[in-house]
């Protein structure tokens, strides 16, 4: 038996841990449905040129570029009216045909004509800054292009989750599956929320990489869960009819919270390194992993199994119901 002294009885606050989660989600699924409501694409989040269309335009300097110089080219095309530009320095090595570029700059913005004015004073701009910049290469994303690659999108966020509840059922039961899944959307709804408050307040834009985060949040997420639920199964074999199912919860729960808290920190120290030191262009995309991570532990430990917890005393009082 387990000696539930020295143990966290996490059953027990079955109810705190489910209201925490519901203040967790509430902010995030307002800002949802008012983003939803207001943004003319009737998006939950505000969304890039990836999902919109857009232009890119790329500049050859002879200079090798560096984050600061980045920032600071960013505030010169927001004063000039380009909003919230997506810049990328490609480092090159000079060819026989372009012995002259050392670093690439990539700009994207919204769908603009090459020959626009806009494309003209973007020019200007960059080329104030890097006397020898060089317009070398301009490419645009039409709008129709950008909604196929949202759908895409969902479509391939929907056919992860399908392939997660068929894994589960089988590895486990459905009861199971349908709290481990739950706990997906759990994390996915608290990061899309967070990015819709920071589109709304801070203007934060998602692209492609953005969904490539969500993807590996569910992935991250999950194992957290089937290991939690593989140690309930193990223990509910061996001591079914010794403790309630609750107690086993609390005991397959502190035999992996350890486990899951000590990986989930490696994670996050080397995320936020790379948030606080990395480059600006993948910030967004490391501040969703975060998130991500840090979710993905509680929803494993105070969600999930919550929720199977719940499950089983409700059949249980069934069955004593109708006996």
């Amino acid at each position: 038996m387990f000696n539930f002294n020295k143990t966290v009885h996490v059953v027990k606050y079955r109810v705190l841990w489910m209201c925490l989660s519901a203040l967790l989600l509430f902010p995030g699924i307002v800002a949802m449905i008012y983003s939803m409501v207001t943004y003319p694409t009737h998006s939950p989040v505000k969304v890039g040129i990836d999902y919109t269309g857009g232009t890119i335009l790329q500049y050859g300097v002879k200079e090798n570029v560096n984050n600061e110089a980045v920032a600071k080219t960013r505030e010169d095309l927001d004063k000039v009216g380009v909003q919230n530009p997506y810049i990328q320095i490609l480092n090159v090595n000079p060819t026989a045909e372009n012995k002259n570029i050392n670093s690439i700059i990539s700009i994207r913005t919204k769908f603009i004509d090459e020959g626009s004015d806009e494309a003209a004073q973007i020019t200007k701009t960059v080329q104030s800054e890097y006397k020898d910049a060089e317009l070398i290469q301009v490419s645009s994303v039409g709008p129709t292009l950008g909604k196929e690659l949202f759908r895409m999108s969902l479509i391939a966020l929907s056919l992860a989750i399908l392939g997660m509840i068929i894994y589960i059922s089988l590895r486990f039961k459905f009861d199971y599956a349908l709290a481990a899944i739950l706990g997906l959307v759990h994390d996915v709804l608290f990061v899309v929320g967070v990015f819709s408050l920071l589109g709304i307040f801070c203007d934060v834009q998602v692209d492609g990489l953005f969904l490539t985060a969500i993807l590996t949040i569910i992935g991250f997420s999950i194992n957290d869960t089937i290991v939690t639920f593989d140690r309930i199964r193990e223990n509910l074999r061996y001591y079914g009819k010794k403790m309630t199912f609750g107690e086993i919860v609390d005991a397959s729960v502190n035999q992996t919270i350890a486990r899951s808290i000590n990986t989930s920190l490696t994670v996050f120290i080397t995320l936020a390194a790379l948030y606080f030191f990395g480059g600006v262009t993948t910030r967004d995309f490391v501040l969703a992993m975060m998130l991500g991570v840090v979710v993905g532990v509680y929803s494993s430990i105070f969600f999930c199994s919550m929720l199977v917890d719940f499950w089983e005393e409700k059949k249980e009082k069934q069955r004593k119901a109708a006996a």
